[in-house]
């Protein structure tokens, strides 16, 4: 549904010696202290923007080891016993999980496994070079985490801060925000590269 052109969008940038894979499908990152609200405006934004047609992914950045599969389950039999990947798959959702040697890009997780979605909307990945709006709360921190990031494009939170971007209150109606991010994605898809 996302009407702005992600054909348009940048596919690779060269960095000498290095082929950078970009994302061919539009990101915005959610950044913020540990339990400043997060998940809890992605939650409502995933809502929102499910309700207006779009095709939804999330990404959750863990610095931690997680485990995805459940003990004694058969997919979690295949990998103990050495399987690099496994999926399983089934009429209505399909996951996979995969032994991997080191932290894989950003880019390519999307364009291997989200390059038919619409919009993607990423929980961490501060240091990343994509649009980033942070979440604040002033009883869990003094300050932005991101505020001089050149990525950051808005604040969401409960105290209004002396910032030169769009600042949305933590309790706004998620349609203002999501308004924002589609009116912004669309006009970062006329100005990127052809």
């Amino acid at each position: 549904m996302y009407q702005g052109g992600t054909d348009k969008l940048c596919l690779s940038v060269f960095v000498p010696n290095l082929l950078i894979m970009q994302p061919k499908v539009p990101i915005v990152s959610f950044v913020g202290k540990s339990n400043s609200g997060k998940t809890t405006l992605i939650v409502k934004l995933i809502r929102e923007l499910k309700s207006r047609g779009y095709k939804v992914a999330t990404i959750k950045h863990s610095h931690h080891s997680f485990e995805l599969d459940k003990e004694g389950k058969d997919s979690w039999l295949h990998t103990r016993a050495g399987a690099d990947a496994v999926v399983v798959a089934s009429e209505k959702k399909m996951g996979v999980i995969r032994i991997i040697s080191g932290e894989l890009p950003l880019g390519e997780i999307v364009n291997t496994y989200l390059y038919d979605m619409d919009i993607i909307l990423a929980e961490g990945y501060k240091t990343q070079t994509i649009p980033k709006i942070e979440v604040f709360r002033s009883e869990i921190s003094a300050g932005l985490v991101c505020k001089d990031d050149q990525n950051l494009i808005a604040v969401v939170g409960d105290t209004k801060l002396e910032i030169n971007i769009p600042f949305f209150h933590i309790d706004d109606k998620s349609s203002s925000i999501v308004d924002f991010l589609l009116s912004r994605l669309k006009k970062s898809a006329a100005g990127s590269c052809t």
